[in-house]
């Protein structure tokens, strides 16, 4: 059977340096904006987590409530993602995106007013349907752009506007709540939300500008250019159903795929996990001993910038060597060997640091291939579906998972049940995608 090999010439394909530099045209031109639109995102979504730190006193809100508000946006996201996945095949992603943004913006930079739990679990639910999609949305953009030997890479760096989003916001919170505080009468944590969400609302103006919908609508593509990555995409599909196991079309069908499930428990925990990292690092290094709002701040950067750096890595190793599923366990069984060690050394500050920089190298560790992985065995209409539902299995835990934690601590006064569940879901999860996805071969 036929294998697609980048770099060898075939008719209508580029050879290697053709397709290196059209392919890094395109990553020039639409891989940084969806990274700046995915740090708004998380930023966005997760500043709760600093905001917490000063908004929980004001408001008199327990961890409970905390817990439920947290997962409601996992809530709404969940419920409209697939529905929105749907939508951006048929009006074009310029459009979804364009949407997407300047609602969660707005949204985010409403919990600046916010007085009572209720209106904190609204917003919640709010911009989590606002952004549904959004993740989603670009994998499913990309695999329009970039045939699937170059995917992982290409994932992994708009995944590392997560870590960037950790890496920049800890900072960033830190010294907007600890200068701001009191400013015109508001509270650091109000300040928190008003300068992080509106920028996001330029950013969807921005977008009904600057992205393209596909490769043959594109004006900054010469014809030549145009032919190379639509002659490339071809055969990359053609080659990918030949060469694997099974490739769904239909989504009915993709339904029947026991690795779509597995997949869908991965999604869990790197989506409950990474969101408990966001919901609760700043309150682990916290309760390590660190009191001061800025001081805070910085360290929480510190697990993200080695994160960056090894989710980077893992995705270019994972290319490189055409395999997903070794990459995906192993670094799942990091984070959940670092998150169960936990409770044992969060008393002090340094061991806390370490273990939360190995969780976080972990779990971002396994994005790049993992998210690579939906598409391998998804093509026509069903990887428009198919990715959506791997996400919302995540999503709806996410909406659960805070929920349990906040609950459990307040039950016991710590957070130690959280961190071992936490740990629990990606020990389990780098099994079963081990295990559970054998039957996928090297794209």
């Amino acid at each position: 059977m036929a294998v697609h090999q980048p770099g060898i010439t075939q008719p209508g394909i580029a050879g290697e340096r053709e397709l290196d530099l059209v392919y890094g045209k395109i990553i020039r031109r639409i891989v940084p904006f969806l990274i700046v639109g995915y740090i708004a995102a998380y930023l966005d979504r997760s500043n709760i987590g600093f905001a917490r730190v000063q908004m929980l006193g004001d408001l008199g809100f327990s961890e409970l409530v905390y817990g439920v508000g947290a997962g409601l946006f996992y809530l709404g996201y969940s419920a409209f993602e697939i529905p929105s996945n749907l939508l951006l095949k048929r009006i074009g992603a310029r459009l979804t995106f364009a949407r997407i943004m300047i609602l969660w913006g707005t949204i985010s930079a409403s919990f600046a007013f916010i007085d009572t739990s209720f209106q904190f679990g609204l917003l919640r639910f709010l911009l989590g349907a606002a952004e549904a999609g959004f993740f989603p949305g670009v994998l499913l953009y990309i695999t329009y752009w970039v045939p699937t030997y170059r995917r992982a890479r290409i994932t992994a760096m708009f995944m590392s506007a997560i870590v960037l989003s950790g890496l920049i916001g800890g900072p960033l919170s830190g010294l907007i709540m600890g200068y701001m505080d009191g400013i015109a009468g508001m509270r650091g944590w109000q300040w928190l939300f008003i300068v992080e969400g509106l920028p996001s609302v330029g950013l969807g103006i921005l977008a009904l500008v600057w992205l393209t919908d596909s490769p043959a609508k594109s004006n900054w593509l010469t014809s030549r250019e145009k032919e190379i990555v639509l002659a490339d995409l071809k055969q990359d599909e053609e080659s990918r159903v030949q060469n694997t196991a099974k490739v769904s079309h239909n989504l009915l069908d993709a339904l029947k795929d026991t690795r779509l499930y597995i997949l869908g428990f991965m999604s869990v925990a790197l989506i409950s996990g990474i969101g408990g990292l966001s919901f609760w690092l700043p309150t682990i290094l916290q309760d390590s001993g660190i009191e001061d709002v800025v001081t805070l701040g910085f360290l929480a950067g510190i697990p993200y910038l080695i994160a960056l750096v090894v989710q980077q890595w893992v995705a270019h190793h994972s290319d490189k060597t055409k395999e997903r599923r070794l990459h995906v366990s192993v670094c799942a069984l990091v984070c959940g060997v670092s998150w169960i060690l936990l409770p044992a050394l969060a008393g002090q500050t340094w061991p806390a640091v370490i273990l939360l920089t190995l969780a976080c190298a972990g779990a971002f560790g396994a994005t790049g291939p993992f998210w690579s992985m939906p598409a391998s065995f998804l093509g026509g209409s069903a990887a428009a579906g198919g990715i959506a539902l791997v996400t919302t299995f995540g999503g709806i835990s996410g909406f659960i998972s805070p929920i349990f934690v906040g609950w459990a601590t307040d039950l016991t006064g710590s957070l130690t049940a959280g961190q071992y569940y936490y740990g629990s879901l990606y020990l389990i999860a780098a099994v079963a995608i081990y295990f559970g996805t054998r039957e996928q071969r090297r794209n």
